[in-house]
């Protein structure tokens, strides 16, 4: 997190977990973690694992990429979704902000989750971000 309290994790289940350096019972209360980047097909629900994570560096939000293509960005003080971007080509093999949060450089490349098969090329994306799309809806006291 850009305010040093704590970190976010990813994992190949398709969740991400938020969790606080600090040790006392109040602040390991606020910890948590959610399911994403998932998709029911044919009545089945898909887990795809999540391979990237980026702090935006004012807002403390973040964006999440996964092998389903899909970039999300969270609020996690108020654990909501504010944006889910189109579908990339390919996996989200990695993603990260600029210095100054205006953009959002994103990886394209398969990950090869689902064995050696074709796949579209590998492709860096700069996605220029509006402030709305990474300011939390109202801001916690603890940012």
């Amino acid at each position: 997190m850009p305010n040093r309290q704590g970190y976010a994790s990813s994992s190949i289940e398709g969740r991400v977990a938020v969790e606080f350096f600090d040790p006392s019972p109040e602040a390991q209360a606020r910890k948590y973690a959610f399911k994403c980047h998932r998709k029911v097909i044919d009545g089945v629900d898909t887990v795809y694992p999540v391979n990237a994570l980026a702090f935006h560096p004012t807002h403390g939000t973040f964006a999440s990429g996964g092998a389903d293509g899909i970039v999300n960005i969270w609020d996690g003080f108020n654990k909501k979704r504010l944006r889910q971007y189109p579908q990339y080509p390919t996996s989200i093999a990695s993603l990260d902000f600029s210095r100054d949060g205006q953009y959002l450089a994103i990886a394209s490349s398969y990950t090869f989750e689902e064995g050696e098969k074709d796949h579209p090329p590998d492709s860096v994306f700069i996605k220029p971000i509006n402030e709305s799309e990474c300011k939390p809806r109202v801001m916690s006291s603890s940012a």
